[in-house]
């Protein structure tokens, strides 16, 4: 099942799944909205029976000077990022719950473990969700629901074009921190996010677990 705010995209996965084999189901779905979220787990349920595996990826940035952000511009990374975060967990984790099984995969930053400057409402939410993987995977445990983070670097995305490639200062910035000296591409993350899902990593939960090319290590 893939959601995202933007219709061509899903398709466009949906379809390379398909041709490789495998069945996938795009569903246009903004995650800041809680009626589109149930909706979502509801179609989920209809389509597939269950739902093994989560992976809360939506998420959205603001680069500005504290000082001169607006509450709504605030309130827009939150409502994505952190309330989004909520609500999938609550749609999806409920069902997981009652089964006894299941893994939940948030992917936060390493904004979400370290600061950064102008852009707070990001790391403020990539940090909450950190802490809501921890109380969880605790509240949950015994229910075998594995709840875990994935926080990357800098990874080349669409964002990262936008946010970091956009600006060489900012780029070099981002690689003088990263000890491997490079971005990281997205099926590195992909790894990660894979062993989270298997049986692999059945002992693991409530961690946050740094692909980052070393930058936490620094």
């Amino acid at each position: 099942m893939l959601c995202g705010r933007r219709q061509e995209p899903l398709e466009k996965v949906a379809s390379e799944i398909q041709s490789g084999g495998g069945k996938a189901l795009p569903i246009k779905t903004d995650v800041s909205q809680r009626e589109e979220v149930e909706s979502l787990a509801s179609e989920a349920l209809r389509a597939f029976g269950k739902v093994d595996i989560l992976v809360n990826n939506a998420g959205i940035n603001i680069v500005k000077p504290f000082l001169k952000l607006a509450e709504e511009e605030w309130d827009a990374v939150l409502n994505t990022n952190l309330k989004g975060c909520f609500y999938c967990c609550q749609a999806i984790g409920k069902g997981m719950v009652e089964r006894k099984s299941g893994s939940i995969i948030n992917m936060v930053s390493v904004f979400g473990l370290t600061g950064f400057m102008n852009i707070s409402p990001y790391i403020a939410s990539k940090g909450a969700i950190v802490q809501l993987t921890k109380a969880l995977a605790v509240e949950w445990a015994r229910h075998n629901v594995r709840v875990n983070a994935i926080a990357p670097s800098y990874i080349q995305t669409d964002m990262a074009k936008r946010d970091i490639e956009s600006d060489e200062r900012i780029l070099q910035f981002n690689l003088s921190k990263i000890p491997m000296r490079r971005g990281g591409q997205p099926n590195e993350v992909a790894g990660c996010v894979v062993f989270l899902a298997s049986e692999a990593s059945s002992f693991v939960t409530g961690e946050t677990i740094a692909v980052d090319g070393g930058w936490l290590a620094w």
